[in-house]
């Protein structure tokens, strides 16, 4: 193992209570919509394309309008992390500072540009990370990404952290192996490892 790369939601920190209340407060304010937003229905819909997430929050919507209104909630978030940093999991910067003293880290997120900027604004966390990469910035897919992130860098024995079977999924298709953080949003069957906290990863790598 040579490297390590990371999914955000639901493995670095849980965005969720404050991204469902920046959306709600944007649709009601900002778009005139009774639709209230909860941090457990964003747990379910964490991890997926926004095109995806968009289709399922405005599904009596054309395609083009669903785009818009999932733009607004993500600039409405953005203003809202960046004000206020989600809640870290446990020991997180003490795992982050540890590996990356051996190791390249990387995050790889199904997020929206600017995103993954916000997360390492929003925690000071930049220096430990040498890249970065979402579809908002490519057009890729998770697994594309993953792969783009392989071949930039020339790593040759990466692992992949994250939470949910999409991650799993993404990770077959790049051929890379995954560990599951079962203390995030998803359910995964058969990882290549587990751990319940971030701190176990010092364990296992």
């Amino acid at each position: 193992m040579d490297s390590v790369i990371f999914d955000v939601d639901g493995t670095l920190w849980d965005s969720t209570g404050i991204v469902a209340d920046a959306w709600t407060d944007y649709l009601k304010n900002a778009e005139g919509m009774d639709i209230e937003i909860t941090s457990e229905r964003l747990m379910g819909l964490f991890g997926q394309l926004l095109p995806d997430i968009a289709k399922q929050l405005f599904p009596e919507y054309e395609e083009a309008e669903q785009l818009r209104l999932i733009d607004g909630c993500c600039e409405a978030e953005h203003q809202a992390l960046r004000k206020q940093c989600a809640p870290l999991y446990e020991d997180l910067e003490k795992t982050l500072r540890a590996l990356s003293e051996k190791y390249p880290l990387f995050i790889v997120s199904n997020c929206q540009a600017g995103y993954i900027e916000v997360f390492l604004e929003a925690t000071g966390f930049g220096h430990y990370f040498k890249g970065h990469l979402c579809p908002g910035d490519t057009g890729l897919d998770k697994a594309g990404n993953i792969s783009k992130i392989v071949k930039d860098y020339q790593l040759k024995y990466p692992v992949y952290v994250g939470d949910t079977m999409g991650d799993f999924n993404a990770c077959k298709k790049a051929g890379v192996p995954f560990i599951f953080a079962a203390y995030g949003f998803g359910k995964v069957a058969e990882p290549f490892a587990v751990i319940n906290k971030p701190l176990d990863l010092l364990e296992i790598l």
